[in-house]
Formats: C-alpha cells, sequence, structure tokens
C-alpha cells in the first residue's frame, strides 16, 4: 500500500515555496487519487510517495574440505551469519516530469566470513562493510527528470524509487545523484534483486559487470534514457572509486570514472513478452596491472605480490560487455540468462573477481497450486578469470572477495534454488539453497552447501 501526500506549492520568482501538507490515507489512493494525481498536467500539488521495506536474511553452511585457508578463504568450519536492511523510500514530485527521490536505508550485519571466499557471493544483501549495529546511509538521493513526446501513455504503478502514474512511451528521462548503477542498467524481470529473487551475486547481477560503487554499491552519477515503444536506449558516466574496493570516490571528473550505455529491445515471441539488453562499459581508474604486478614481483626478491600490485597502481582502463535476456513462456514461467565478459588485465574496481560468467534460469509463480503469489526459482552460473587474474591469484594475490594463498584453478560452478511463500499481505519468506563448486576458483577447497532464510516486509 502507498501513503500519498499532497502539498500545495506557491511560486515566488524562481523558488518553490512549500505552504500545506495533509496526508491521504491509504483508501483514499484506492479510490484513484493516486493515478489521478500525476495524469492531470496542470496540477500545482505534486505528490509524495512513501514506501518501506526491512529484509532480513541468515545463511550458514556445514564444514566442507579445506586442505589450506588464506586471508579472503571461506572459513572450512560451519557457521552462520546474518544481515538485515531496513529503509524507506520517499518520492516527491516537485514540477512537471520533475521528482525527487531519497532512499534512507539502515544495514547491519556480516556475511559469511566477512565477505569473502566466493567471486559469487551467495548473499547480494552482504555489502563489503560489516556492520555490529545499524548504520545509517543515504543510499539514493536522485532528481528524476522526464520530458514526454506525447502519443500512447502508460500506466507506472508506485513502489520503490517510481511514483505512481502515467507517462508518455516516448520520453526522455534524465537521473542525476546518488543511486545503483543496477537500479538503471542490467535490470531482468526474473533476476535482479537479492531482496526478492535470487540471492548469489552473479546471478542476481552480471558477474563480469565491475560497475562502479561503493563498498555498500551505490554510486554518483547521470544517466540518461530515451525510450520508445518496443526499444530503449541508455546511459550514464559514474564517479569510481580512488583505488579499488573504496568508498572515496576519484573526483578527476571525465578524467577517470565509469562510462556505461545500454540497447534494450523488447519483443513478443508466440504473444509472449520478451527482452535482450546489450550492455558496453569502460572503466578508467587508479588501479594495478597483474601481469605488471606479477613482473615487479619477480624482479624485486622478497617483494610480496600484494605490495607490488600496489606499486603498479596508475590510471588505466577496462572494458567490458553483458548480454542480458528474458523471456516469459507462459503467464506464470519465465525464463532468463546473462553472458558477461571483462578485459581482465589490471584490478577489479568494485564488485567482484569474475572476468567471465554464464547464468541463467528459470522462475515459476505458484498458480498452478493454488498459490499465485509464491514463486520457485532455479538457476545455475558458472564463472571465470582471465589468464593474468588467475596467475595473480596463484602467485598469492588478493582480490576483492577471493584469495586463498595459492591455487589450483578451476571454473567456480554455482546452483542456486528458493521457494518464496507470501504468508501476509506484506510479508515474504524465502528458503533458499546454494550449492558453490570451487569456490574462489579453487578445485582444492570445497563444494560448498549454503543454506539460506529470507524474511522480507514491503509496504
Amino acid at each position: 500500500m502507498t501513503w500519498v501526500r499532497r502539498s500545495q506549492w506557491r511560486i515566488t520568482g524562481r523558488w518553490l515555496l512549500l505552504a500545506t501538507a495533509v496526508f491521504a490515507y491509504p483508501d483514499a489512493a484506492q479510490a484513484g487519487d493516486l493515478a489521478a494525481g500525476p495524469a492531470d498536467a496542470g496540477l500545482a500539488m505534486p505528490d509524495w510517495e512513501i514506501h518501506a521495506q526491512s529484509t532480513y536474511i541468515l545463511q550458514g553452511y556445514p564444514r566442507f574440505r579445506s586442505p589450506y585457508v588464506g586471508a579472503n578463504s571461506l572459513a572450512p568450519w560451519p557457521q552462520t551469519k546474518s544481515t538485515w536492511t531496513t529503509g524507506a523510500f520517499v518520492g516527491v514530485k516537485v514540477w512537471e516530469g520533475g521528482e525527487i527521490h531519497v532512499n534512507p536505508e539502515l544495514p547491519q550485519g556480516f556475511g559469511l566470513s566477512g565477505t569473502v571466499g566466493a567471486a559469487g557471493f551467495p548473499n547480494g544483501e552482504a555489502q563489503k562493510s560489516d556492520f555490529s549495529y545499524p548504520h545509517f546511509n543515504m543510499a539514493r538521493a536522485y532528481l528524476r527528470q522526464t520530458f514526454g513526446f506525447g502519443g500512447e501513455q502508460e500506466t507506472v504503478a508506485g513502489g520503490y524509487g517510481q511514483m505512481a502514474g502515467k507517462q508518455d512511451v516516448s520520453r526522455l528521462t534524465l537521473q542525476v545523484g546518488r543511486f545503483a548503477v543496477h537500479d538503471l542498467f542490467d535490470t531482468n524481470s526474473y533476476a535482479s534483486d537479492p531482496r526478492t529473487d535470487f540471492l548469489n551475486w552473479s546471478i542476481w547481477a552480471a558477474g563480469a559487470f565491475d560497475y562502479p560503487a561503493d563498498r555498500l554499491g551505490y554510486t554518483y552519477g547521470a544517466a540518461l534514457d530515451f525510450n520508445q515503444k518496443h526499444w530503449a536506449l541508455r546511459a550514464g558516466y559514474f564517479l569510481i572509486g580512488d583505488v579499488p574496493n573504496s568508498s572515496n570516490f576519484d573526483m578527476a571528473l571525465f578524467r577517470r570514472g565509469g562510462y556505461v550505455a545500454e540497447f534494450e529491445q523488447r519483443y513478443a515471441l508466440l504473444s509472449r513478452p520478451g527482452a535482450v539488453r546489450l550492455i558496453g562499459w569502460v572503466n578508467e581508474s587508479f588501479s594495478g596491472g597483474y601481469r605488471d604486478a606479477l613482473a615487479l614481483a619477480f624482479a624485486t626478491p622478497g617483494l610480496d605480490i600484494n605490495d607490488a600490485i600496489v606499486d603498479t597502481r596508475r590510471g588505466r582502463g577496462t572494458f567490458g560487455y553483458v548480454v542480458n535476456w528474458e523471456q516469459a513462456v507462459s503467464d506464470d514461467v519465465g525464463v532468463f540468462a546473462r553472458w558477461s565478459w571483462n578485459s581482465g588485465r589490471s584490478e577489479i574496481s568494485a564488485f567482484t573477481d569474475i572476468d567471465a560468467s554464464l547464468s541463467g534460469g528459470l522462475v515459476v509463480k505458484g498458480t498452478s497450486w493454488g498459490r499465485a503469489d509464491d514463486r520457485i526459482g532455479l538457476a545455475g552460473a558458472v564463472n571465470g578469470l582471465s589468464r593474468d587474474h588467475r596467475d595473480f591469484l596463484a602467485a598469492g594475490g588478493l582480490g576483492i572477495l577471493v584469495g586463498d594463498g595459492r591455487l589450483t584453478y578451476g571454473h567456480e560452478r554455482i546452483l542456486e534454488a528458493y521457494y518464496a511463500a507470501r504468508i501476509a499481505k506484506d510479508v515474504t519468506v524465502t528458503a533458499d539453497y546454494q550449492l558453490i563448486v570451487n569456490p574462489g576458483y579453487n578445485r582444492d577447497r570445497g563444494p560448498v552447501s549454503v543454506l539460506s532464510a529470507r524474511l522480507r516486509w514491503e509496504h
């Protein structure tokens, strides 16, 4: 349910003054106030929408085979860890086509082994900064301006990051501020949000897409989205970390940063909707080169390989691409797949230690067994490294998430299955199982069976 606040604004020169604000109860929104507001072009009473969510995830695994461990190894003894994120999303329509969105959150908890040990990490809510207590984070704060070109319109449901109403199908949207690159790029109807569907990093996202972000997954930037009925074109520029895996951003604007472009083609196959998204990206960042670090360590007796890669850091370019596909098979069944690749010659900037990844799966709604709001998901992923990257790890190098001190290389293979049950209007409980073979690309360790329970409330 959405709460809607209507406010009267007076315009004095170039300033907007908030004069009055009153709440409309949810039953008023159901009566049509929510949909009517944005569609009425001359209104001086913008809409407010407030949504909230809380997601708790408990994960654990039994003991698994491990003849040795390193600094970034998944610990081989039994353990359980949990994460908990609570937040609100507030949208305000401030003028015709203009919206301001803010998303304060309170993340808390720990990923397994401190969020290291597997490139396809099993909890998408486990950020890279462990918090023993709730930590305030302004996850998103951005301005969105939409320019409609007239013609056919579509109805948009209100939700996290989206205000309810109608908008032109043919439109140009500008978004500027703080948000996640994945809010706009590499989305997928069946695998895109670890709070609601698959948990594994290399299944809910394209594993080799090293998108700009801080340690909590967000960045600052600007993006344009040109939408037509059957296709869309998006492009954006985003700040990148000053060093790999950092929450401090490099302010050498346009000399360093991340550039992302996406083309989306929507189609119908046997009257069922589908989409293909082609993504290309380039990162210009201050990073070290794997081959340069190996050469420096070899030429300098006693120099640790991890010190060597720091010594080779300079401005470097990394690039890659993603092919993202989804297809509805029936009203209750959908399938998806992703293939992603990057050049793999220099340090990963922000996401995870994957240079090539293939993933895919299916999602089934529970209509046939009388549980229309329930879902079953089944998916798998195969992740790999470039030759330079694997040689660096074999020499004792540490990546963002992996590094056992040595390496008997093998592709990291992941299987994930979940059942999400809607137990109340706003509450969903999920049971999830993941099998990780060769965690951290190391055939000497594993396999690991990860069991998860997720409780989500949203309003």
